[in-house]
């Protein structure tokens, strides 16, 4: 596949997860993998080393009502292709599945595998509940068609999902001396933290890849994640940075025109008439964000635009070179501009109108964007709109619920055995977890890497700096389970 259709496939991935940024929408900026979802959309096949199953799950973990005692299937995939078995203690590796599904985890993230043939480890993907086929309800209509079912829709209830599956399963394999370790990446990673968190007794280690867990109330700047995504551009190219910056201001003003819409349409080839500027700067803002989020090798989508709008000729203006930029993204022979309205029938959009409330905001000149503030009311407005005006988000619950205020002295009071690994490219990596906190809650970084470049398949091709990273993670492991077997009684 070639990489312009590639970039074409992320970048609509990551429009389908992206709300209009305007006045009547918030913001909810994809956590996901991306890679992962692609090789998911484009139905990527799994070796027969990977078996599908399904868990009579439990509908609501925290709940004696009637209802609660419901269940629904909860699909997870397992690979022993590698185990030294129930009997030798062997490791049980988890994915903490995400806002896909878990097929599309299981094919993006190849370092997994890895770990289980160095340590003969038995691997488990746990799809996160409402997502791919693991629905209560039986169906996705009834699942998704109000509050009270949707309402069973949270993280407390997937990590309790996790627990409780672990631990029926080890009991079915006789591994109960057989050690956990949680991995995740992204909004997954989040989990796999904070399922070390809250149940050490099922994991005994969590690696967290790109998990920006400090993204909430006002621990990390509003225009944090845009921040990065300028200096990605900025340090590629001052020239590239400054035409970008000064672009918004230009399609403004051409928008304003007699016949502006149609121009901005030529100029910048859409598949059919815009219906507005902010739809062009919406898919301008979200090409820019993609490129910067995935740009991990062998990707160049940062240097790919900066290069085509520097690169145009002489006398092209503003908007041409910006034109030329998104060409070089997304390729010819026209742009599909998607005029997405946000729907109450996407699980993302749940999450983030109750718990997952990260506030995305940017002000005036403090990106290469014009100014779009986070403003909560207007936020609530919104998912009041789309999911009924009981819906309330709660911009406070994930910071009670798992911490994040005065981290270090949280983690490193209450926590032990975690990574929180970044890819400093990475716009999220603002709001990730980047100083050791303590002798095993450890930060491992690379200044060049993106989002989840760690859990990515291992290539012949990786540079240097992410074979560091992988063989750094791969030790930490490794004195976890020597720490785990040095305590585990003998018979």
């Amino acid at each position: 596949m070639g990489q312009h259709l590639i970039f074409q496939l992320l970048l609509f991935l990551l429009l389908l997860m992206t709300v209009c940024v305007s006045a009547m929408y918030p913001r909810t900026s994809r956590l996901g993998m991306v890679s992962k979802s692609m090789k998911s959309a484009l139905n990527a096949e799994l070796s027969s080393d990977f078996v599908t199953y399904y868990y009579n799950q439990t509908l609501d973990h925290f709940n004696y009502r009637p209802e609660s005692y419901t269940s629904f299937q909860q699909r997870y995939l397992i690979n022993s292709a590698y185990w030294g078995g129930a009997n030798s203690s062997s490791p049980i590796f988890v994915y903490t599945g995400d806002e896909g599904r878990i097929t599309g985890a299981a094919a993006f993230a190849g370092f997994m595998v890895d770990l289980a043939s160095q340590f003969k480890g038995l691997l488990l993907y746990i799809e996160h509940r409402y997502y791919g086929d693991s629905v209560p309800f039986r169906s996705i209509d009834i699942a998704f068609n109000n509050t009270s079912t949707l309402g069973y829709f949270s993280s407390t209830q997937a990590l309790a999902d996790y627990a409780e599956l672990i631990t029926n399963l080890k009991k079915n394999l006789s591994a109960e001396n057989c050690p956990v370790i949680a991995i995740g990446g992204s909004y997954g990673g989040m989990l796999a933290s904070w399922f070390r968190l809250k149940y050490p007794h099922v994991v005994i280690g969590a690696l967290a890849s790109s998990a920006p867990i400090l993204y909430f109330d006002d621990i990390t700047p509003h225009n944090g994640y845009d921040s990065i995504v300028t200096k990605d551009f900025r340090e590629t190219s001052e020239t590239c940075y400054t035409t970008i910056k000064q672009s918004w201001s230009e399609i403004d003003e051409v928008a304003a025109q007699p016949n502006g819409l149609a121009n901005l349409s030529q100029i910048f080839r859409t598949c059919e008439p815009l219906n507005s500027s902010q739809q062009l700067k919406l898919y301008l803002e979200s090409t820019y964000d993609a490129s910067a989020q995935y740009d991990n090798p062998p990707a160049h989508y940062v240097s790919d635009i900066c290069n085509a709008i520097d690169g145009a000729p002489e006398g092209t203006s503003i908007l041409g070179r910006v034109a030329e930029g998104v060409n070089a993204s997304a390729g010819p022979p026209c742009h599909r501009i998607y005029d997405f309205q946000p729907s109450n029938m996407n699980g993302w959009l749940w999450q983030t109108c109750t718990e997952i409330v990260i506030p995305y905001g940017r002000g005036e000149n403090d990106t290469m964007f014009q100014a779009s503030p986070f403003d909560l009311n207007d936020y609530t407005k919104t998912c009041q709109g789309i999911f009924g005006a009981s819906v309330t988000p709660r911009p406070h619950w994930i910071t009670t619920e798992f911490g994040g205020q005065d981290i270090k002295s949280v983690l490193g009071n209450f926590a032990s055995n975690i990574i929180f690994s970044n890819g400093l490219r990475d716009p999220y990596s603002i709001g990730g977890v980047l100083q050791d906190i303590s002798e095993s809650v450890v930060a491992v970084y690379t200044l060049k890497g993106a989002h989840c470049l760690d859990l990515r398949t291992p290539m012949p091709s990786d540079p240097d700096w992410l074979v560091a990273q992988r063989d750094k993670e791969i030790k930490i492991v490794a004195s976890w389970l020597a720490e785990y077997n040095a305590k585990r009684p003998t018979s």
